[in-house]
């Protein structure tokens, strides 16, 4: 009895964790960029000293969907949407660099160019920083030019190349702030791709497919209920067990 008690537990258990996973998805429905998480389950082993008598049902994340998200028009010339594969490079939480899809871009009071999350962009050296302007243009290889206030038409600021790269998505793997990072600790940065282009005034959605989510949601939910009614029939069984030896 304790054997299915605890199959049912740990199944129960890791049913919450894909429903958060799947949550998340489902939340970001209409964040720029976002890219969507699988999950999947199977029976694990518990191992230790002896020969394992015992299995638990385990939920984990094995990737992200790289797919791409559709391109959505805005009309800001800021705003910017890779083709095809490749990455914006950013500055992190943790001050390393990261990768993202987002390129719904402003300029912060401190001048730093950013992306949605407040995420920074970094160009060929470094950080992204911009003076104040009047008018700025960012071509499709991801050139910033810009025209400070106060110059004539002709004059315009030295250019800044932001940093597009497309490493193998096989290397990457997201992390808990929703950026991507190397799977292998100690990977050095990816270098500049030049073959990765952007098309401003556009935006890419998320790729996340409300319905698939809430279906998954819904799947999850009634999994869940079965674990529980097991739990319970176990419970039952086991004391109808007890009653009759009792009676013995």
């Amino acid at each position: 009895m304790d054997r299915a008690l605890y199959i049912a537990m740990s199944g129960a258990k890791q049913n919450t964790f894909g429903q958060t996973a799947h949550a998340n998805n489902l939340a970001n429905v209409a964040t720029t960029g976002f890219r969507s998480d699988y999950t999947q389950s199977r029976a694990q082993g518990v191992f230790g000293e002896h020969f394992p008598t015992r299995a638990f049902a385990m939920t984990e994340r094995p990737a992200s969907d790289m797919s791409m998200g559709s391109l959505v028009e805005t009309g800001r010339n800021m705003d910017l949407a890779i083709e095809g594969d490749g990455w914006f490079a950013v500055v992190g939480p943790d001050g390393e660099e990261a990768y993202t899809r987002a390129g719904d871009l402003s300029v912060d009071p401190l001048g730093r160019l950013v992306n949605g999350s407040g995420r920074q962009l970094i160009g060929d050296g470094g950080p992204v920083v911009l003076p104040e302007f009047e008018k700025i243009d960012i071509s499709k290889a991801g050139i910033i030019t810009i025209q400070p206030f106060g110059e004539v038409p002709a004059g315009v600021a030295e250019p800044v190349q932001l940093k597009l790269v497309n490493p193998d998505p096989e290397t990457l793997e997201k992390s808990e702030d929703g950026l991507f990072r190397f799977r292998e600790e100690g990977t050095p940065p990816a270098q500049p791709d030049l073959n990765v282009s952007v098309v401003g005034g556009f935006t890419e959605s998320s790729n996340v497919n409300a319905v698939t989510e809430l279906t998954s949601l819904i799947q999850l939910n009634r999994q869940y209920e079965m674990q529980v009614k097991m739990m319970k029939r176990v419970d039952e069984l086991a004391a109808a067990t007890t009653q009759i030896m009792s009676n013995q």
